[in-house]
């Protein structure tokens, strides 16, 4: 059972496509006021980890319980409910190309409240200000840049005063001061309003800046997790290449096929069969 201090349960989750699991037997919990960074090659199954805890996706068993509530088995509209206590900050940002910068912030305000124009206006006004874009109002996204576009999705994401942030991948794509940008507001939200987050990255730099704690994805499993600390002196050599970026190690780059059929990743076709799904129509 769910107590005060624990925000998201995560229990023997499994997700599979086809014969391939893409997350077996994941279990673990996010507490109140910790930024939770998840982690882990590109496939590793971060983002569908993420979809699972927001209720966007079903497992093929297993539970989540956000706030207590056990959401796996909850209809959209009860989901709906539940999902007005969290922001979410897109891996692209998201925002709607025909809006401009401050009615992307807003739309959350009024899809899902009966304040007024004015109160809106002040709300948004001051989301802004936190992310440091005030001036920049009547812009459209295709006028402002990458970083600045994050940042008007980190507006939009905290709208509502959530207690709960979900980012996915928050500094892909960014420089290295920008990057450093998005994680300073992380942190500030974080420590300021004991906002709890929950962080889906490979980016170790700004992984080990904003954590709390971490945790790793590999096979479909959980590889390790603990603090940052804990993480950077793991014995555990896949944790060391990842976390080093090294192209040799227990990770593998390129599988030849007889490799590939016993790597837990992926089950292998054999090439007889692909090759007849690229044939050529004939005119």
């Amino acid at each position: 059972m769910s107590t005060d201090s624990t925000i998201i349960e995560v229990n023997n989750l499994v997700r599979r496509f086809g014969d391939r699991a893409v997350l077996d037997d994941i279990s673990f919990n996010v507490h109140r006021g910790e930024t939770l960074v998840i982690m882990g090659g590109s496939g590793c199954g971060k983002s569908t980890l993420l979809r699972h805890m927001i209720g966007s996706m079903k497992p093929t068993s297993g539970s989540v319980r956000i706030f207590g509530e056990e959401i796996t088995a909850m209809k959209e509209r009860q989901v709906e409910r539940v999902r007005l206590r969290l922001g979410m900050l897109f891996q692209s940002g998201a925002l709607l190309a025909s809006l401009t910068v401050d009615e992307n912030v807003a739309l959350p305000l009024v899809q899902h409240t009966k304040k007024s124009p004015d109160e809106i206006e002040q709300i948004v006004k001051r989301k802004l200000e936190m992310v440091g874009l005030t001036g920049f109002e009547d812009l459209k996204p295709d006028e402002i840049s990458g970083g600045m576009k994050k940042r008007v999705g980190l507006a939009r994401a905290l709208a509502l005063d959530p207690e709960l942030l979900f980012s996915d991948e928050p500094t892909s794509g960014l420089d290295p001061i920008m990057t450093a940008v998005v994680d300073q507001l992380t942190l500030k939200l974080a420590q300021g309003t004991h906002m709890t987050a929950v962080v889906v990255s490979h980016d170790m730099t700004s992984a080990f800046r904003i954590a709390t704690r971490m945790i790793m994805l590999g096979h479909g499993s959980i590889v390790a997790q603990g603090t940052p600390d804990e993480i950077r002196n793991s014995s555990n050599p896949e944790v060391q290449q990842f976390i080093h970026g090294e192209p040799d190690g227990p990770i593998p780059l390129n599988l030849s096929q007889e490799e590939h059929k016993d790597h837990q990743h992926v089950r292998p076709r054999p090439f007889l069969g692909a090759r007849f799904r690229f044939h050529h129509k004939r005119p």
